[in-house]
This record gives structure tokens, sequence and C-alpha cells, in this order.
């Protein structure tokens, strides 16, 4: 990234092409779209900006600025996490090594559940969002699904702390009571919900090979393994839901491909269920299950 011999300068254009190579060379999936986002976040600017401005030259000091971006994102680390941000629906979220990085597979978890909140005479009232993480789920519904109030719980205070930077910035923080601690630990037992929702860690602990080094070097491992078959928490959830869910009221879990039958299964077992449903992700792929309260 040194200037030329012949004391060609690096314009806008000339960046992103060499960088998507780089980042390409480096194994990164996207890396054209990746490389754009850095020099975006680098010049504080949008990526039709970088259109507009494609040859502008850069300066030294936005080209050391760009540079240890680009580094950062050629060790793998998620674009989110240098960014600090991420888009999800109407939401723009802190997101850094302290929360996983909210997915386009989670959107799908709210949208099933405004959806079910739609159709409810009262409308939505008050949710539990389980292992709340950087506050994604939580915030949407209480900002979309106008709900009374959301309990939004997470084993880590670092999770929390950012869960409540994204709500105050996206002005919710009136409608939430974050608590720390396990699923239903710090929930009273004649404590009632609306709503139990949750995208809990599901990933098979024998997986670890699958995942991509952004995934399985940066993000919080307990937030992403749930045990042997990946179903440890979301068995706890299962089990502990009915007792802390008004009558009619609904149990919404995201899961890992492959599980949806058997979350099913577990949910059906219980016997306090009805109308059990599998709703699939934009890829076709059975992502969420959805259960109301007999």
């Amino acid at each position: 990234m040194n200037e030329g011999t012949n004391g060609e300068s690096w314009s806008i254009k000339r960046m992103i092409f060499w960088s998507a190579d780089y980042l390409d060379s480096k194994g990164v999936e996207n890396a054209r779209l990746d490389a754009e986002w850095l020099l975006a976040g680098a010049l504080e600017m949008n990526r039709l900006q970088l259109y507009l401005q494609y040859d502008r030259l850069l300066s030294l000091t936005e080209k050391s600025t760009f540079k240890s971006l680009l580094l950062r994102r050629a060790a793998r680390e998620p674009l989110q996490y240098i960014l600090g941000n991420t888009a999800f629906r109407e939401l723009d979220l802190l997101t850094d090594r302290r929360v996983l990085i909210p997915r386009q597979e989670t959107e799908i978890l709210v949208e099933t559940v405004l959806a079910w909140g739609s159709e409810q005479k009262e409308g939505m009232e008050n949710v539990l969002d389980l292992g709340t993480g950087s506050g994604a789920i939580g915030i949407s519904l209480a900002l979309e699904g106008k709900c009374s109030k959301v309990v939004a719980t997470d084993v880590k205070n670092d999770a929390l702390d950012v869960a409540r930077i994204n709500a105050k910035q996206n002005g919710v923080e009136h409608l939430m009571e974050f608590r720390s601690g396990s699923l239903f630990e710090v929930v009273k037992s004649d404590e009632k919900f609306q709503i139990i929702v949750s995208n809990p860690p599901y990933i098979p602990d024998d997986e670890t090979m699958l995942l991509q080094p952004e995934v399985l070097e940066w993000e919080p491992t307990e937030a992403l393994f749930g045990g042997k078959a990946g179903m440890e928490i979301m068995r706890k959830i299962i089990i502990g839901a009915p007792k802390n869910l008004t009558p009619g009221g609904l149990l919404a879990l995201e899961c890992g491909l492959g599980q949806a039958e058997q979350v099913v299964s577990e949910i059906e077992a219980m016997k306090t269920f009805s109308s059990v449903m599998i709703h699939r992700d934009l890829n076709g792929r059975e992502r969420v299950v959805t259960a109301e309260q007999t």
C-alpha cells in the first residue's frame, strides 16, 4: 500500500480493488464488500459516497487509518467488531467482543413474534428475552411491538452493559429492564409474561471445526455452544417456560440447522403447549419454533 514508484497516489477506487484482492487472499468471504465498508468507515462516509468519489486521492492519514482496519479484518476479526456496529431490522446496534453479532436469521424470530403479537386483541404486553446479548431481540420488540415492558436477561454483565447502551441509543430504555443471571434464575416464580423469546446457544460442542475463524476465535463462546447436541440451554428454557407464561402466551425459540423437529418434540412432551409451529428463514431452513401455553 505504498506510493507507486512513479509517484502514483492511491485513489478510492484503486484502494478498494487492491484491498479486496488482499482480503480474498486471506480467506475472507465477501472481500470486496468488506473492503468497501472498511474504507467507508475509515473515511467516515457511506458506501454510496465512495462510488461518487471514486477518483478522489487518499491522504496519508486516511491511508494509515484504513490500513489499521484492513489488517484487523485480514486477521479475521469480524467486520461488525471492527466497525463497532450492526444493522438489525430498524436498529443500529453497538457491537463488540462482549456480545454475539446479531444475525439476519434472528430477524425472522423477531418478525414471527411481532406477527403473533399483532393478532392479539390486547396487543403485545410484557416480554421475557432470555440471553439478550446485544439486546437485538428485546429492543426490536420494544420498539416495533410497542410492548408494555421487556425484561432482558444475560449471564454476562458485560453483555448487559452493551444492551443497555443499545436500548438508550434506540430510545426504548424506559421499556426495558435488565437482569443479570442465568435464564429463569432471575425471574420470580409467580412472575408471568405474555411472551418468552430466546436465541439460545445451540451449536453442538463437537462442531467447533465447522466454524469460520470470525466466529470461533472472536465471538463469545458461551453465546454459541449449547452442549453435546446443542440442546442443553434450549431444553432448560422449554422446561422452565410454562411456569412463567400466561395462559395463551407465546414461547418463541431460534434453533440451529436440523434441530427444529427435536425442539418441537421436547415442547410437545411438556403437555402444556399447543399450536406448535416451525417457521423457515429466508433460505427455507427451519429456524424458529413457536408454541402457545394452554
